[in-house]
């Protein structure tokens, strides 16, 4: 059931990611206009996604859940970081395409995704996941794609959604209530997150030549090992480790952590390319490829884990 709702949830968003592109194939909207959108989600939208999360009634149990769904997401990134470093010689694998095939698009796909699936409830159990992998991202990545050693904390903690996380629970553990009207408007701005990032990626898709995309020879390689193979060993690991019996709500909980692992390749990824001056265009084609093939990728997945 979960499986056959994630496909429905993912081919609407792929419609409106159409719309995106249709713009500006007919002219109306440039591709660049996809930077302000992206800020306008990034610095607007997804905080308070992540803040309205946590304001729900406090309780040890969510407490607990919260502590469950942190140590999913940071086995599972470790997991994947590790296979990253395993298969890079083998695979000859270069920084764009090891991060590529490691890190996933948490915060833009898997929210508006675990909102339409399984509820708005849910969405604060995302937020370990998405603060885990922008430390992993900002250690570990700018590490891979700078080669050089250290990591960058003033990224880690002025990122705005690490803030926005810090802001929610502050709002959560200490029983902060908004005024009515303000979590109307909040509830409103929240609901844009989806659509945006999508208009976001169609913007992106339309400026680009589609058959020069399918001309890196690596492309396909790399999109299938972010969307089959890289994703294999946490799925066993949710699947078969039990801790689904941890918690009461212990299955949805760590599926919305299996949904982040599964998803196509982190658009910051491009990002960091173009700042450290790394194949940024390829970063790009192998994330636009990869979010094509998650339509049907993603609720293969699911439907095996819910097996």
């Amino acid at each position: 059931m979960i499986a056959l709702l994630l496909l429905k949830k993912i081919i609407s968003l792929f419609l409106i990611m159409l719309c995106g592109a249709l713009l500006v194939k007919l002219g109306i909207l440039k591709s660049s206009d996809s930077g302000a959108i992206s800020r306008l989600s990034i610095y607007l939208v997804i905080p308070v996604v992540i803040v309205k999360s946590f304001m729900i009634d406090y309780s040890p149990e969510v407490v607990r859940g919260l502590l469950l769904s942190a140590a999913a997401a940071l086995t599972l990134l470790m997991t994947q970081v590790l296979m990253g470093r395993f298969l890079r010689k083998p695979l000859r694998l270069d920084p764009v395409e090891e991060m590529s095939a490691v890190y996933s698009n948490a915060g833009n796909l898997i929210i508006p995704i675990v909102t339409s699936v399984l509820g708005p409830e849910w969405v604060m159990y995302t937020s370990p996941f998405i603060c885990i992998q922008l430390v992993f991202m900002w250690t570990h990545g700018k590490n891979l794609i700078c080669g050089e050693n250290g990591f960058d904390l003033k990224k880690i903690l002025t990122n705005i959604n690490v803030i926005a996380a810090a802001i929610g629970i502050a709002f959560f553990a200490f029983r902060i209530k908004v005024p009515g009207i303000i979590g109307e408007t909040m509830s409103s701005i929240s609901a844009l997150q989806g659509p945006l990032a999508m208009i976001t990626t169609g913007l992106l898709i339309g400026g680009m030549d589609l058959k020069k995309v399918f001309t890196y020879k690596r492309v396909m390689f790399i999109a299938f090992l972010r969307l089959i193979l890289f994703p294999v060993v946490p799925f066993m690991l949710l699947k078969f480790c039990g801790l689904q019996s941890l918690h009461p709500d212990g299955a949805n909980i760590l599926m919305i952590s299996f949904f982040a692992t599964i998803s196509t390749s982190a658009t910051t990824i491009t990002q960091m390319a173009r700042v450290y001056e790394k194949e940024a265009e390829y970063a790009s084609a192998i994330n636009v490829v990869a979010t094509l093939f998650c339509m049907a990728t993603m609720p293969l997945y699911v439907m095996l884990y819910q097996l």
